[in-house]
């Protein structure tokens, strides 16, 4: 049976809503990890560690068979690209509420990648502000169609409903939607809205 174990250190802990939902899970540290984890485990990584974003590069490459969620007690999209960047299946706040994290653990033992609606919302909004600013040099150069689709995508519109949107084809969309992807060097719709809002965080860092 697969296991849930907490990363902890000196001053790295689980919260108590974590240990509410996993009264069974397993906390140590990263000198012990190797020998307690199996394939299929969830391991969950605080933002609190020092160099977190490096832990999880090298947990990837240890335990390739092993599932990795990220908390954070300050969730943001900037952070959110850091983690799933890095290999990261999941990135939720630390203090969520134990149904959450049953929920993220059920998606990421399924293959799914967990972001949360609330972190959701916020990265769709950052990415809708970077794309209103085309003049905006922190953002590769896209096209105008380019950008109307990458728009609705970030809409969360799909490709049958951005062709009725924007009056063209289905095929045309997902052609502009590829070059989209080339352009800004990701492989999915989530990965897409996540770069986006991190050039958003960029041009909005006065606010």
């Amino acid at each position: 049976m697969s296991q849930n174990i907490f990363l902890r250190s000196d001053t790295v802990r689980p919260s108590t809503r974590w240990l509410d939902a996993f009264p069974e899970g397993i906390c140590c540290e990263q000198r012990v990890l190797g020998g307690k984890a199996r394939p299929g485990d969830v391991i969950w990584v605080d933002t609190a560690h020092a160099r977190w974003s490096d832990l999880i590069g090298a947990l990837m490459q240890a335990l390739p068979a092993c599932h990795l969620a990220v908390v954070s007690m300050a969730p943001d999209s900037a952070e959110a690209v850091v983690a799933f960047d890095r290999g990261a299946r999941a990135y939720c706040h630390a203090m969520a509420v134990p149904s959450v994290f049953w929920d993220v653990e059920l998606v990421v033992r399924h293959g799914g990648l967990w972001i949360g609606p609330e972190l959701m919302t916020r990265v769709v909004g950052a990415a809708g502000r970077a794309l209103a600013s085309p003049e905006d040099a922190s953002l590769p150069l896209l096209s105008e169609r380019e950008a109307e689709v990458a728009r609705e995508v970030a809409n969360g519109l799909s490709n049958k409903e951005i062709a009725v949107k924007l009056g063209i084809t289905e095929r045309t969309v997902k052609a502009h939607l590829g070059a989209v992807f080339e352009k800004l060097g990701v492989r999915d719709r989530l990965q897409l809205v996540l770069r986006l809002s991190e050039h958003g965080e960029i041009s909005q860092s006065v606010n």
